[in-house]
């Protein structure tokens, strides 16, 4: 009984020292993040859902949401917030959407095609939600912290895209591609690297 505690406890002790290294990794690529050509500069890409999502693949669905609330909470610690938590909240509710779906697809069959099918499925929820949360939460939040009217950044958005008239325009022309783009980007470089480093997280 002792020696399977033993073992027990090892196993939980690697897999907080993988969630730890997976989120700060997560936590420095949120650094490096860059704007794209057909929406406002506001909405920047970064790779950090990549160690959250082979972290979700390697140790399932769970530990793919620990790894993104201490990537969230790290840079909230560091960097502080501009919304009062708000924001920081609603993108770990953006970046789960992405990797929950994806991680109980996966871990029920673990194959290539299963893979695929698990990242289409985590693209096309994290459009869904981010839509949502934008529309709901982020836009009307950021337009009461900076004193401007969501109409700004309308205007914003209808300059790279004169098909964006308004809230329900902008979500669906600038949000929502945004997200399926950051999903599919994601997604292709976690096929890419996932076969190398999947021994290292499985040991």
């Amino acid at each position: 009984m002792k020696s399977e505690l033993s073992v027990k406890e090892r196993g939980n002790t690697k897999t907080i020292a993988k969630i730890g290294v997976l989120s700060a990794v997560a936590t420095v690529l949120m650094l490096f993040d860059f704007p794209l050509w057909f929406a406002p500069n506001f909405y920047k890409l970064d790779f950090s859902e990549v160690p959250v999502l082979l972290g979700t693949f390697a140790l399932g669905p769970a530990a793919g949401v620990a790894i993104e609330f201490v990537k969230i909470l790290i840079n909230f610690v560091l960097n502080g917030t501009d919304t009062g938590g708000i924001g920081e909240l609603a993108n770990f509710a953006v970046g789960c959407s992405f990797v929950i779906p994806a991680g109980y697809i996966y871990k029920h069959r673990k194959s290539f095609s299963s893979a695929i099918i698990a990242m289409l499925a985590g693209t096309v929820t994290l459009a869904v939600v981010g839509s949502m949360m934008n529309y709901f939460v982020l836009l009307p939040v950021y337009s009461k912290i900076y004193g401007a009217p969501i109409q700004v950044f309308i205007d914003m958005a209808h300059a790279i895209n004169p098909a964006i008239s308004d809230l329900k325009t902008f979500v669906l022309y600038a949000v929502v591609p945004f997200n399926i783009f950051k999903g599919i980007v994601i997604s292709s470089i976690t096929l890419l690297v996932y076969k190398k480093i999947s021994p290292v997280l499985h040991r």
